[in-house]
């Protein structure tokens, strides 16, 4: 069976009249997704993007180094990055063209309880039904830093497990030692306030959580308040009010003084001042107020 040579040139002529015989439409398929996450083939628009920005490295002096490190883990068709203090992501690993590559939470704060940091939690994740991604991380003792166990406990929260030799030492994750001496003063405070009985276990859990939050340790509940610049106009208008409060304190003081001088009352301080002139009759019927001495 001979065959037919088509130059080169002539193909998208012939793909084009098959196109037209046939009826068909042609189709584009996209160039499949490679892992997702800094793929050159995707637009900018389509890579992933942090919600909100990583809190400060905080916690025990020996681990921030790992600051600025990664550690990846792959089981089945996903591949998970941890990066200390920053965020956490996962990546399909498939040619699908729209394989899954996401972020499963950023650095927020640290879990602390019995004073000692348990756990790394990574939270405002990708949005996941109504609420979001969040990542707890457990240190344990190993011979080498590594992200050893992924799993999901429950719908979008996931459990990682890093072991890494920083942790190896029996009091590798104290919190008080972490503290600045400032910030250990006040809970050694607090510590003997409670002792004392001068408050309350909720009091003594908030006081101490204040102290987690100075340190950063903690993210905190809600922002302090800013304080509001006050405006000239503001001044302005406070300084009428105070200007009308004294006017009407004076008269009230003349007023007194009147009713004391009407009874034959004599008045003087008692601050050691010369005695202040008692206001006259006339003075204080000019005033307006006749209710007390009548008409003249």
């Amino acid at each position: 069976m001979s065959r037919v040579f088509i130059p080169p040139v002539c193909l998208p002529m012939l793909a084009f009249i098959v196109a037209q015989v046939l009826g068909g439409k042609m189709k584009i398929v996209e160039e499949p997704n490679t892992f997702g996450l800094n793929n050159h083939l995707l637009v900018q628009g389509s890579r992933l993007q942090a919600r909100v920005a990583p809190s400060p490295v905080a916690g025990p002096r020996h681990l921030h180094h790992l600051a600025g490190t990664c550690f990846h883990f792959t089981e089945s068709t996903y591949k998970y990055d941890f990066c200390p203090f920053h965020n956490v992501t996962q990546h399909e690993q498939s040619y699908r063209w729209n394989a899954y590559s996401g972020i499963l939470g950023i650095w927020q704060e640290w879990e602390i309880e019995n004073n000692t940091f348990t756990a790394m939690w990574m939270r405002e994740g990708d949005a996941c039904g109504k609420k979001k991604r969040q990542t707890k991380v457990l240190f344990t003792c190993g011979n080498s830093s590594r992200l050893a166990r992924v799993s999901e406990p429950e719908t979008c929260v996931y459990f990682l497990s890093f072991e890494t030799p920083l942790v190896c030492h029996v009091h590798a994750l104290l919190v008080y030692p972490a503290l600045s001496e400032k910030l250990q003063k006040e809970w050694d405070e607090i510590e003997q306030a409670r002792y004392e009985e001068l408050i309350t276990e909720q009091g003594y859990k908030k006081m101490l959580r204040d102290v987690f939050e100075e340190a950063g340790f903690l993210k905190r509940a809600t922002p302090p308040p800013k304080k509001e610049q006050q405006t000239s106009s503001d001044k302005h208008l406070n300084l009428d009010q105070c200007t009308k409060d004294f006017e009407k304190q004076r008269a009230e003081i003349e007023r007194l003084r009147s009713l004391l001088s009407h009874h034959n009352i004599s008045y003087e301080a008692d601050t050691g001042r010369p005695t202040v002139p008692l206001a006259t009759v006339q003075d204080q019927h000019l005033r307006g107020d006749t209710g007390l001495l009548g008409n003249p």
